[in-house]
């Protein structure tokens, strides 16, 4: 005869399940500092190349934020906030070396400030998108930092989009 399966008993295993996955999920071979176990230049390099892109990402999109705040003033209640943001991330984001990076591109910015601003969040998008498609190739530091850069992204976007005003 079997007994029935206790809602203590049902924690337990849970939790057990849970800490079998966590410790599975730690990631040995990563790159790390004065502790790592992996410490390669090619790893360096590629972590580098990583994190630039997404410092020229970040670069663009601060382009963008200041282009619609040149022409459209009135929008500044609403874009200065998550402005300063993206500028805060393309701090971080550019680490020890405090180079400044320059956006790619001029930033061609829409006659009507709807239209601007939708430009904007579609700027946003793509911003947040090419953060997080870069945390599976990142080492774990940088990978925790592209994701909640394009976490924070898609909140932005949210926002741009009227989504907070509803």
């Amino acid at each position: 005869m079997r007994t029935p399966t206790t809602r203590r008993r049902a924690l337990a295993l849970s939790g057990a399940a849970a800490a079998g996955l966590l410790a599975g999920c730690s990631n040995t071979d990563a790159p790390s500092g004065s502790s790592g176990t992996q410490t390669s230049a090619a790893a360096g390099k590629a972590a580098a190349r990583i994190r630039g892109a997404a410092t020229r990402t970040s670069a663009d999109l601060l382009a963008h934020y200041d282009a619609v705040l040149k022409k459209h003033p009135a929008e500044a209640g609403r874009l200065k906030p998550l402005r300063e943001e993206v500028a805060r991330q393309a701090q971080v984001l550019r680490g020890a070396t405090g180079r400044a990076t320059a956006g790619s591109a001029p930033v061609t910015v829409a006659a009507e400030p709807g239209a601007a601003v939708k430009e904007l969040a579609d700027a946003a998008r793509r911003a947040s998108d090419a953060q997080l498609a870069a945390v599976d190739r990142a080492t774990p530091e940088l990978a925790r930092l592209l994701a909640s850069v394009a976490a924070s992204g898609a909140v932005h976007v949210y926002l741009l989009d009227d989504g907070g005003s509803k």
